[in-house]
């Protein structure tokens, strides 16, 4: 048992968090073995969205989660032709726009010297 005031509240704050996190995983894993089961489109689409969920409050590492997807879809895939017509929602940020105010000489790479004064 903690002593210290903070110590105390971290455990309650761990406890609260575990409750959280053991809810999410116990709703994908449930799902994803719905979807092994019934092998149905329907069932994927809801792993595929638990599993992007439990990826967003850090509960799955992303590469994980993208191999579970993948295998997911190729056993459904396997018995069904139709479930292959699920479209699988990539997370992917793009890159801000680049601005630039200034432009770059294209002639020449070189810095331009001015000639020297004579003495």
């Amino acid at each position: 048992m903690p002593i210290l005031k903070h110590a105390k509240k971290k455990l309650k704050q761990d406890k609260k968090r575990t409750i959280r996190n053991k809810k999410i995983k116990v709703t994908f894993k449930s799902l994803v073995k719905k979807a092994k089961e019934t092998k149905s489109a329907e069932a994927l689409g809801q792993a595929f969205s638990a599993v992007d969920k439990a990826v967003k409050k850090n509960i799955l590492n992303k590469n994980k989660a993208a191999r579970m997807k993948s295998s997911l879809a190729k056993q459904v895939s396997s018995d069904k032709p139709a479930a292959a017509s699920v479209k699988v929602k990539k997370t992917v940020k793009k890159a801000a726009p680049a601005t630039h105010t200034a432009k770059a000489s294209k002639t020449s790479g070189a810095k331009k010297i001015k000639p020297s004064a004579k003495k």
